[in-house]
């Protein structure tokens, strides 16, 4: 069934966006006890984290935080999070987290690494508790529950943010600088390519392009199965979907745009100041009702921004990339994953300034942006009261960058696709809605099953 929590109100949409917006003008410094994360740290001086999910990225994550108190970590799948279970021996473990969440005390902060379908039932319950939150990218599994979880994160005034981890580096604060100091002029036109979900013609990082296994082996004795599919539809277990492999169906996952989609974007909505889109195109590989494409392309198109121009950006996937620029020196390799922003006076790869001659001619650009102290730290400093809000907090960045990737992902449904060839999609981010396509409206949800809600 749809999830059936109210929408927010127009005024609390606009609030919402009027305040992503302008936060996306720059890396934010505004200090975490302005914001009222206040949380008080325990006498040892550190904070109390427990974690939902234990096992995969999940671990890395712990690893970042491993300084603090791990008190408790949940997983469905006890063979997975073995090994965190060793590293932390004193901390409770479950499999259930609505469970951990309702027993265990004093808990200060909540990391959500889990399949994306989890994301928003396992963050939402944690900022009702008035807990703060750290949940990978990207945020959700829907555009509905970027905006849910977004606006709860700003009435709970928790410190958050969305595990976009270069978010934090040097790379993205120079994509920034380079742009906004003029480098290239005007930008008008963005592109970001990925292999994902294929590495070559003979390997792939999870499949995509596939139809549903039908054979039907036992479950593993150390697996809760039922509580891994959570608010997914009931279907029986297979390997095809776990413990890795689950990024490219559509019920668990958000594809090669979703997995990659929040980190690549990040530096260039930071750099050239995007919102939300006007409109937003696709064009795929054939695609079914089980798995995302195989090879896709995305088209956004953004208003102007102040004195910035209209913009358009294109996301390859699948192996696919843009035309090499003409001018692209012979070696110079734009490679399996890349960006480049065209602007009218040259175009940057990477972080680097073409042509040769504008880079001359612009000399060295200075540094400007302050560096961060990491992008777990930045966290961790802002549930102390001790540093600046993050730098991917849900209500002024995540959930908005969320939305946009995800965005791109309904153009890439099945049922639409033939439909989408002769038309764009136009949004409407006021009213959560396509204002010229509303048979695409249903795939900003996420159907939920009985049992499982925001």
């Amino acid at each position: 069934m749809k999830e059936m929590r109210k929408s927010p109100s127009p005024l609390s949409r606009r609030r919402f966006l009027g305040t992503a917006s302008a936060a996306a003008a720059a890396i934010s410094v505004v200090p975490g006890h302005i914001l009222g994360l206040n949380g008080a740290t325990p006498p040892s001086g550190k904070l109390n984290i427990v974690g939902i999910g234990a096992g995969g990225r999940a671990r890395g994550d712990l690893d970042e935080v491993a300084g603090e108190n791990i008190i408790a970590l949940c997983d469905v799948d006890w063979r997975q999070a073995a090994g965190a279970f060793r590293n932390w021996p004193q901390a409770k473990k479950y499999k259930d987290f609505r469970v951990m969440l309702d027993e265990v005390k004093d808990i200060d902060g909540v990391i959500v690494a889990t399949p994306d379908h989890m994301h928003a039932p396992a963050s939402m319950r944690a900022l009702k508790m008035g807990k703060a939150v750290y949940c990978e990218k990207p945020l959700t599994h829907s555009v509905y529950e970027a905006r849910q979880v977004a606006l709860t994160a700003r009435d709970a005034k928790v410190a958050t943010q969305m595990g976009n981890q270069g978010q934090a580096s040097r790379d993205t604060r120079r994509l920034s600088e380079i742009v906004q100091a003029g480098a290239i002029g005007k930008v008008r036109e963005a592109h970001i390519w990925t292999d994902r979900p294929s590495r070559g013609l003979f390997e792939v990082y999870w499949p995509q392009g596939i139809d549903r296994p039908t054979d039907t082996p036992p479950v593993p004795d150390q697996l809760d199965w039922d509580l891994w599919l959570g608010p997914a539809p009931e279907r029986p277990y297979n390997p095809a979907y776990l413990p890795f492999k689950w990024r490219g169906w559509w019920d668990f996952g958000t594809g090669a745009l979703g997995d990659i989609g929040c980190h690549a974007f990040d530096p260039v909505f930071r750099a050239l100041k995007l919102g939300h889109p006007l409109t937003i195109e696709a064009a795929s590989s054939r695609v079914n009702e089980e798995t995302y494409p195989s090879a896709s392309m995305v088209t956004y198109h953004f208003p102007t921004r102040g004195d910035l121009p209209e913009c358009k950006l294109t996301w390859y996937d699948g192996g696919l990339r843009p035309p090499r620029p003409v001018d692209l020196p012979d070696g110079d390799m734009m490679g399996d994953n890349g960006r480049l922003l065209v602007g009218d006076e040259g175009y940057i790869l990477g972080t680097t300034i073409y042509p040769e001659k504008r880079r001359k001619e612009v000399g060295e650009i200075p540094k400007s942006i302050p560096d961060s102290p990491g992008h777990h730290q930045e966290w961790l400093n802002a549930i102390k009261g001790r540093g600046p809000e993050p730098g991917s907090n849900f209500p002024n960045w995540a959930g908005q960058l969320a939305e946009v990737v995800l965005l791109g992902n309904v153009a890439l449904r099945v049922h639409l696709r033939e439909l989408l060839t002769r038309r764009k999609l136009r949004w409407d981010p006021q009213t959560l809605r396509f204002s010229n396509f509303s048979e695409a409206d249903e795939y900003l949800h996420t159907k939920y099953r009985e049992g499982w809600t925001l």
